[in-house]
């Protein structure tokens, strides 16, 4: 019953959408009409700017990070942690408020990995940074880096359910990036580095 409370709330608080809440209350508009569409810190940061930018990837990290610290308090196995951390992205990236709809799930992933495994996020934040740098491809990256993390904890010798919860945290990236992909092969991929459009531009016949 604990678990089952703990995986509930973990969805629940991963489904609050923190960058289309913040621009909306911030600027009036809805994020999902800018830039690449997307609700998460990259497409804040084309937007809004940078601050707001590492404001959202922090909320959004903490959404993650908080179920498993919860479970590691009120259940504490590694298959529960696994369970809260995959139900928070799953809240992130199909939200209950945004009709099933969500962002990719990176930070809140990056959140989890963070407190399920700090060595294997910290290997995909540097494998994150490194490609970005070269590329400026944040799609590029982030698949990259969550790639990499079974890896990491296959080699550190992690339970199981930590293993489970990477290649499920995998399979999520690569469901939310399908669009990304076709982008990256056919070479229309946005950068971070490209704005089109920023919220104080209202969208055409918008007042």
């Amino acid at each position: 019953m604990t678990t089952a409370l703990l995986v509930l709330g973990a969805y629940l608080l991963g489904a609050v959408p923190t960058g289309l809440f913040l621009i909306r209350l911030l600027h009036g508009v809805d994020l999902r009409r800018y830039g690449s569409g997307n609700v998460g810190a990259t497409n804040v940061f084309r937007v809004a700017g940078l601050p707001l930018a590492v404001l959202v990837l922090l909320l959004d990290m903490a959404k993650g990070a908080l179920p498993v610290l919860a479970a590691g308090r009120w259940a504490p196995t590694p298959g529960a942690a696994a369970l809260a951390g995959a139900a928070a992205i799953a809240g992130h990236n199909w939200s209950i408020f945004l009709r099933l709809g969500g962002g990719k799930g990176i930070a809140t992933t990056f959140g989890v990995l963070a407190a399920l495994s700090p060595g294997a996020a910290l290997i995909a934040a540097l494998l994150w940074i490194a490609v970005v740098a070269a590329t400026r491809y944040a799609s590029l990256g982030s698949l990259l880096g969550i790639a990499a993390a079974p890896l990491v904890m296959w080699a550190r010798g992690e339970p199981a359910a930590h293993l489970g919860f990477a290649g499920a945290a995998l399979v999520f990236a690569v469901l939310k990036h399908r669009g990304n992909i076709a982008r990256l092969r056919a070479g229309t991929e946005l950068r971070v580095t490209d704005r089109r459009g920023s919220a104080t531009d209202r969208p055409a016949g918008r007042a």
